[in-house]
């Protein structure tokens, strides 16, 4: 087949499949890159693209029950089935359901470069003084938003228990600790950051003060279990692949671990604590992104950095100079994330804003809050984690004010 039919091949694909699904086409991304505001979703190559082309699915499916597509033309003889390459399951190409791909599954991306948010943020946890009542919170850090379950986890670190919180409820619902501060396995001390594991089967905790990553069970309460013991755990991050990433505050580095591990891998810093760029100064939060790189909210060193799988050093991205005329353009960055577009969105101690840093950007441009703190719509107070949802909303972490906050995406 010549290049002539074979670039109208996938052209003809690619329009077969916009009229046949509401999906989104995904272009110049890598395999199992990330296509959708869903993180649960995947770019599938289509065979003969060199560009990256494919389409946007869940990126789980049942491997077995996935079809080899036509040998002779890779067409599949299934219906609502499409021919794309998925290498996890099988180096052939594969018949998968298009039910997979639809939007209702994988969103398309909204967040761009022009993206702005209303200032005026919704508290949707806390926000009622610091306590331990089922409606407020005491120092909360870290958090994470399940897009599935219409909920948030909060790392509720002053009232030493993760919090589960549905959007729109008045009050929250104790899932891990509330035992009191203790280093019981029922207990936690000062709980940094949560999220839940790819299968949304178990919680998987930084329990800071107790030194530890400890796994609690979602269905029973009872079932608890001390993951990795002895690590200055703040952040956490898991990738497509189910990968656990940690980073250790107290030993200046960021571990992977793998199922079946048992001391991980160093993937960012292990060089003492520095400002080299093989070096990390205390870290505090992570993001992973689609290609295995690991962003570093590198605090005491008042940037953040960038480690792209199996670099031996890592790669200033905020700012990416610093500026003699304004030198504490960023003062203790602590969370960070990343949209598809590679623009890093950053809180730090230093300021009450969420600053954006485009690429080669000296300066962040400022997203949500105020230069002041404060208690108001407007405005936060030493902000900690942040969070995107599958629709673009940003969630931050508010943490003096003992609250989260949700900035909606402005669609105008």
């Amino acid at each position: 087949m010549n290049t002539f039919n074979i670039h109208y091949y996938i052209v003809f694909i690619i329009l077969s499949i916009t009229v046949q699904i509401q999906s989104q086409i995904c272009e110049k991304t890598a395999q199992y890159g990330q296509c959708s505001t869903n993180n649960a979703c995947g770019c599938f190559h289509i065979l003969g693209a060199d560009d990256g082309a494919g389409i946007c699915g869940f990126l789980w499916p049942i491997c077995s029950r996935l079809v080899p597509c036509n040998s002779s033309d890779n067409s599949c003889l299934q219906s609502n089935t499409i021919c794309v390459q998925h290498p996890q399951c099988d180096d052939r190409p594969l018949c998968y359901p298009v039910t997979m791909m639809k939007e209702n599954i994988c969103p398309p991306m909204i967040i761009n470069i022009n993206s702005k948010w209303k200032q005026n943020a919704i508290t949707i946890a806390g926000g009622n003084g610091q306590g331990s009542e089922l409606n407020q919170l005491n120092q909360p850090y870290g958090m994470y938003v399940d897009n599935d379950d219409q909920c948030i986890y909060i790392a509720d670190g002053g009232n030493h228990r993760i919090v589960r919180w549905e959007f729109d409820a008045a009050n929250g619902q104790i899932v891990a600790g509330g035992n009191g501060m203790g280093s019981a396995i029922n207990q936690l001390n000062y709980p940094m950051d949560a999220i839940l594991d790819r299968e949304k089967k178990h919680l998987i905790i930084c329990d800071y003060g107790n030194m530890r990553v400890v796994r609690w069970s979602r269905q029973n309460s009872q079932d608890q279990q001390i993951l990795i013991p002895f690590i200055g755990c703040w952040g956490l991050a898991m990738d497509n692949n189910g990968d656990l990433y940690i980073s250790d505050m107290e030993r200046h580095q960021v571990r992977r671990w793998q199922e079946g591990d048992r001391e991980g891998t160093i993937v960012a810093g292990g060089n003492g604590q520095g400002n080299q760029f093989n070096q990390l100064s205390n870290p505090t939060y992570i993001f992973v992104d689609e290609y295995y790189s690991i962003y570093v909210a590198d605090t005491r060193n008042n940037r953040v950095m960038k480690w792209m799988k199996n670099a031996a050093e890592g790669i200033r991205i905020a700012p990416t100079q610093v500026p003699e005329e304004n030198p504490g353009s960023m003062v203790g960055p602590t969370g960070v994330i990343v949209d598809h577009m590679g623009n890093i969105y950053v809180s730090n101690m230093g300021s009450h804003q969420i600053t954006r840093w485009s690429p080669d950007e000296m300066e962040g441009a400022p997203v949500v809050g105020k230069k002041e703190d404060g208690s108001g719509s407007t405005q936060l107070s030493y902000s900690y984690d942040l969070s995107f949802d599958r629709y673009g909303n940003l969630y931050v972490v508010d943490t003096e004010n003992n609250r989260i906050q949700k900035f909606i995406i402005n669609l105008d």
